[in-house]
């Protein structure tokens, strides 16, 4: 009987920062796959502090407040200790969330998760929000990065409730033209590609000069972790060969197992 893993031999490349890699990697190599990193974009935290002063004179009269991403929670809670020294600072606040990943995230901060939706996607959780209470003049903190989830925050204004947002961290592309891994891409090519966020897809659409592929290399296919992220390569006509069945990295590795063992 064959000990082969479902993955032995496979390039696989995911595109997340890289400071955030460390996970995908180790579950892809676990599977015996050779992991290509093409760190797309760069996340760094990026708060004003008038802003999150102001935020924080009003933590308590928040009823919801909103976490799209780890990135979010990572660095709202980074500057929530630096100010406070008591966790009950944090008020009666509810906690929604968009994705398994997040979710976890507040759950490591010893906090209970109120709003979860079933699609991890920011519009899903407006609408999830609105069919379970009237959010007529509630008031809504959404945690944010500088690509700010405008349809989310619309959402909400619509059904009345009072929307501020607070950006704690920023997203830039990065320039892959110059680095070595990019150009063992643009070489050998890949079994597939990962596409964990919007920002990620939109930075390889930007950057497709310095990661054509050459003419004997290897086509990937292309995966996505959702329905945003699947949308997004949509509108700029990459294709989506298969997306993960629940935005987590446990079903993003099933499906493309499943996929390339279907050939």
């Amino acid at each position: 009987m064959s000990d082969a893993k479902p993955l032995s031999g496979r390039r696989i490349v995911i595109t997340r920062p890289r400071e955030q890699s460390l996970e995908w990697r180790l579950k892809f190599e676990a599977l015996g796959a050779t992991v290509i990193e093409l760190p797309l974009i760069q996340v760094s935290k990026d708060v004003n502090l008038q802003t999150l002063a102001e935020v924080f004179q009003e933590l308590g009269g928040y009823e919801w407040i909103i976490f799209t991403s780890v990135n979010g929670v990572r660095f709202f809670f980074e500057e929530f200790t630096r100010v406070f020294d008591d966790i009950r600072a944090f008020g009666l606040m509810r906690i929604a969330v968009v994705g398994e990943a997040t979710a976890a995230a507040i759950r490591e901060k010893h906090l209970r998760v109120e709003m979860q939706p079933k699609k991890a996607n920011a519009l899903e959780l407006a609408q999830t929000l609105i069919e379970r209470e009237s959010m007529d003049s509630a008031k809504v903190l959404v945690i944010t990065g500088n690509k700010n989830r405008e349809e989310l925050v619309t959402k909400l204004e619509e059904a009345r409730a009072i929307v501020d947002c607070l950006p704690v961290y920023k997203t830039e592309e990065t320039d892959l033209s110059t680095d070595p891994v990019a150009s063992d891409f643009r070489q050998r090519g890949a079994d597939a590609i990962l596409f964990a966020s919007p920002s990620t897809v939109q930075s390889f659409f930007d950057q497709a000069a310095a990661l054509k592929l050459a003419p004997k290399a290897k086509r990937p296919i292309t995966g996505s972790i959702g329905p945003s992220t699947t949308a997004a390569m949509k509108q700029l006509g990459l294709p989506v060969d298969f997306e993960a069945s629940d935005a987590s990295l446990e079903s993003l590795v099933r499906n493309l197992t499943e996929k390339i063992s279907r050939g």
